[in-house]
C-alpha cells in the first residue's frame, strides 16, 4: 500500500500531522508493506524580497488582519498541540518561499533519504527557528540527513533541477482538489485532510488496507 502526503515544510499542521500519522503507522501490523511518499505543496508560492526577514507572527498578523497578540495566541494553540506530541516549537521562526526546499526534498526522495531530510528540516525550522530558506542552512541540514553537500549545492544553484517534479506534485494536488495541507491519500482511493488524531490515521490505514485486499 502507498500513502502520498501533500505538505509544506513551513506548515505547523503538517509538522504535527506527520508525527501523528507516523505514530499510527508504527502501530499498524502491515507497516513493512506501506510506502510513504511526501509530495510538494506551497502554501505561499510568492517569493520574498531580497534581504527581507519576516517572522511568522508578523506574517500571520498581516495575512489574516489580526493583531500581534491574536497571532501569538493562535500560534500558542498550535504550539501546545506540537508539544503534546513531544515536538519542539519556536514561534519566532522566519518565513520564506519553500520552492527550493521542495526541490531538495525531491533529491532526497531520489536518494532514498526523503524521510530523514524532511524530519531534519522540521527539526531545524520548527524546533530551532533556523533560517532554512538560506542555501547554506539548507545544505547543512541536508548533509546532516545523509545527502552529499556538493550535490545539494548544485541543485540549489541550478534552478532547473527538480523544478518539474515539484510542479507535477502541485498540479496533481490541484487535479485531486487539494486546497490545504496536510492531505493524506491512501492508494489514491481514500483521502484524509488535516492533522487528524492518531486514531483517525490508524483507522484510515486499516480501511485502505482492507479495501486493497478486497
Amino acid at each position: 500500500m502507498r500513502v502520498d502526503i501533500w505538505s509544506d515544510v513551513v506548515c505547523p499542521w503538517c509538522y504535527v500531522g506527520k508525527t501523528r500519522f507516523e505514530k499510527a503507522l508504527d502501530g499498524f501490523e502491515h507497516r513493512d508493506r506501506v510506502e510513504v511518499v511526501y509530495r510538494a505543496y506551497e502554501l505561499d508560492p510568492a517569493p520574498r524580497p531580497a534581504g527581507e526577514r519576516l517572522e511568522v507572527l508578523e506574517m500571520l498578523s498581516a495575512k489574516y488582519g489580526m493583531s500581534l497578540a491574536d497571532a501569538r495566541q493562535a500560534e500558542e494553540r498550535v504550539a501546545g498541540l506540537a508539544r503534546a506530541e513531544g515536538l519542539g516549537y519556536d514561534s519566532h521562526r522566519p518565513v520564506g518561499n519553500t520552492f527550493d526546499l521542495h526541490r531538495v526534498l525531491q533529491l532526497g526522495k531520489e536518494k532514498g533519504a526523503q524521510h530523514e531530510l524532511l524530519a531534519a528540516i522540521y527539526e531545524a525550522y520548527f524546533a530551532r527557528g533556523r533560517e532554512i530558506f538560506d542555501a547554506s542552512v539548507i545544505t547543512e541540514v541536508a548533509s546532516g540527513a545523509g545527502l552529499d553537500a556538493d550535490i545539494v549545492g548544485n541543485v540549489l544553484e541550478n534552478s532547473d533541477l527538480y523544478t518539474d517534479a515539484v510542479k507535477r506534485d502541485e498540479q496533481e494536488a490541484r487535479q485531486l482538489g487539494i486546497t490545504g495541507v496536510p492531505f493524506f491519500v491512501f492508494d489514491m482511493a481514500l483521502g484524509v485532510s488535516g492533522a487528524q488524531a492518531t486514531e483517525t490515521f490508524a483507522h484510515a490505514l486499516t480501511q485502505a488496507w482492507e479495501r486493497a485486499a478486497a
